[in-house]
């Protein structure tokens, strides 16, 4: 399977009537492997600080995750596995596997805990199959 069909049937399906507005599978470097055509541009300094705080949780809480240039306010995670993100109504979820980050990004209707099954699902996907 294509890491597009990856995003496209994983990370874009319907959750109880609701989708993510975009995802994206990246390498930890930064190098996109496959994303949604609506998924922002993102400068490589937000991918390394998210790669900084899966290293050294909490790094982005005084700043905020920033996607695209859009920033969120870092929410309940989990510590060099999961960071995520809220702003308004919407927000982000990103997933560290062995070999890449899987980021979704969310706005009602869909709920937190929506965005945070479909991202982290697929995360623990790929962890099991060695990415």
């Amino acid at each position: 399977m294509s890491w597009q069909a990856y995003v496209d049937d994983h990370l874009l399906c319907e959750i109880e009537g609701n989708r993510l507005t975009s995802a994206a599978i990246l390498g930890q470097d930064g190098t996109v492997w496959a994303q949604s055509s609506n998924f922002p541009q993102f400068k490589p300094e937000e991918i390394s600080a998210i790669m900084n705080d899966f290293d050294e949780p909490g790094s982005l809480a005084p700043t905020g995750l920033h996607l695209g240039g859009t920033k969120y306010m870092v929410i309940q995670g989990e510590p060099g596995a999961v960071i995520r993100g809220k702003k308004g109504p919407g927000g982000a979820t990103v997933k560290k596997t062995n070999l890449a980050l899987i980021i979704g990004i969310y706005d009602e209707p869909m709920s937190p805990g929506q965005c945070n099954i479909i991202v982290e699902r697929l995360g623990d996907y790929l962890i099991e199959q060695g990415l």
